[in-house]
């Protein structure tokens, strides 16, 4: 087990780091006999707080449970604290610690004198575990496959995402200081920092999950936490046609579209599935290809060996030290890179994109945020002009349409599905309008009692703009999978 030390003379710690030597203090005895039995933990001297103040009548049972157990754990992390050296849990085996901390917990609630049943003892050990070594009340959403993201409005309300649909949790945070301590446990493990100066960050967790903190002041009614979870899966296109995001037919023209390298944009809204999709479609990338990826919050799972990973960094407190995706994608260019994918293009970097898509790097990919192919080409135009270019705008359109050639729109549902609603081509310029073709389409039917959408994938009639480029790279698709489907 971990070291303990005496009250009366050290013992021979097994892990010595992982607790704090008590601090003298006026009154404390001197060395004992050798023969003393020694305690199994130090502890500060301290007056033993009331942990079970009178509850109002109102709560019912089980509130007044979860406010005793709330009570004691917040005086019981204080004492561990006390009592373990937080540098060296790293350090430590998970079993080893758990069982530490179980060891502290009951020594601590007998000098306490609280009585607690086996079900609120293992509860309480289990939390301070996780208050400890983990994120708190977060833990268990964390561990929860089915939640696909965590919205916390101040430290009593928050809410996650199961199936598309939002619920609010039962779990909640102590107080606005606990939820900010967590806060800074986050970002402080990425090397970044949120406070009244700087009131909001983004950030990533150990697995990989997006974070996103906003605090007071400028959140008004408690700190505004957004978690969206990793999945630990690796979802293919196999995957995403028996879940219904798109069908086989659709599959099998992506399949042949980024095989021979079309550049391709992935559009859509917040929670679309954009990064999911851009995710599958780098499954048809070669295995030999050397593949460089730029993002805000990296998140991408290619599936290739030969993969570089790029990640931008905010300014440091003096505000220096800042590296823009606009940076990284600009040395990405002398990588020797066969194909560059942007996991979201937002601002000034689209000009280099583009320019990248244009200048032999075919079968590029990025995500951007627009409802439709036509308004992702505007937003296209758009991000151009904030960027400060001044182009007249034919040149800017005849820049987008000979470096993008496809646009996947993604779209969540009123009812929390997931589907790949549009597969357009754009395939050239008649006059200062940038052409385009929709191949396939989602067409909705109908609506359920319960909610559920009703519909059906199908093509337009219309065979692809890029059918020769397919044949000449041996994916000659059959005319049949575009045929719209019959009534």
């Amino acid at each position: 087990m971990f070291s303990r030390y005496k009250k009366n003379g050290p013992a021979s710690p097994v892990h010595p780091a992982l607790t704090t030597d008590p601090e003298p203090s006026a009154g404390t005895p001197g060395p004992a006999a050798a023969g003393d039995a020694a305690p199994k933990i130090a502890r500060r001297p301290k007056p033993k707080p009331s942990v079970a103040p009178a509850e109002p009548v109102a709560l019912d049972k089980e509130a007044k449970r979860r406010a005793r157990l709330d009570e004691i754990k917040t005086e019981m992390h204080s004492r561990l604290l006390d009592n373990l050296n937080l540098s060296a849990l790293e350090k430590a085996k998970e079993s080893e610690l758990r069982a530490e901390i179980n060891s502290i917990t009951n020594d601590e609630l007998t000098d306490m004198g609280v009585v607690l049943n086996r079900e609120d003892r293992q509860t309480l050990q289990t939390e301070l575990f996780d208050e400890v070594t983990g994120l708190g009340p977060l833990e268990p959403l964390l561990k929860d496959d089915t939640v696909n993201d965590i919205l916390i409005n101040g430290p009593f309300n928050v809410f996650i995402e199961r199936a598309g649909k939002l619920q609010k949790s039962d779990c909640r945070f102590k107080d606005e200081r606990h939820l900010l301590r967590i806060i800074d446990k986050i970002v402080s493990a990425v090397g970044r920092r949120v406070d009244e100066s700087n009131p909001y960050v983004d950030a990533r967790l150990k697995d990989g999950s997006r974070f996103n903190a906003m605090v007071p002041p400028v959140g008004v009614d408690g700190s505004l936490v957004s978690i969206r979870k990793f999945k630990k899966d690796k979802l293919g296109i196999d995957d995403l046609v028996k879940f219904g995001a798109f069908n086989e037919e659709m599959a099998a023209y992506l399949q042949a579209a980024v095989a021979t390298r079309l550049n391709v944009i992935v559009s859509g809204g917040t929670g679309s599935g954009k990064t999911t999709t851009l995710n599958a479609l780098s499954s048809f990338i070669d295995n030999s290809e050397r593949i460089l990826t730029i993002e805000d919050t990296a998140e991408l799972q290619l599936q290739q060996e030969h993969v570089g990973r790029m990640e931008s960094r905010p300014p440091n407190v003096e505000g220096k030290g800042a590296v823009t995706q606009r940076d990284c994608l600009r040395n990405a260019l002398r990588m020797r890179p066969d194909r560059i994918i942007v996991g979201e293009t937002r601002g000034e970097e689209v000009i280099d994109m583009l320019q990248a898509m244009n200048t032999g790097h075919d079968g590029s990919m990025t995500t951007i945020h627009a409802n439709s192919a036509r308004d992702g080409v505007s937003r296209l135009e758009n991000m151009i002009a904030m960027a400060g270019i001044e182009m007249p705008i034919k040149a800017v359109r005849s820049q987008i349409a000979s470096a993008v050639n496809l646009i996947v729109q993604a779209s969540r549902l009123q009812d929390g599905s997931r589907r790949m609603v549009s597969i357009t081509e754009v395939t050239g310029m008649e006059g200062d309008v940038i052409s385009m073709q929709e191949v396939f389409r989602y067409e909705r039917l109908g609506l359920k009692p319960d909610g559920t959408i009703i519909g059906r994938f199908t093509a337009c009639g219309v065979r692809s703009h890029y059918s020769e480029r397919f044949r000449q790279w041996g994916y000659d698709l059959p005319a049949s999978i575009y045929e719209p489907a019959g009534d």
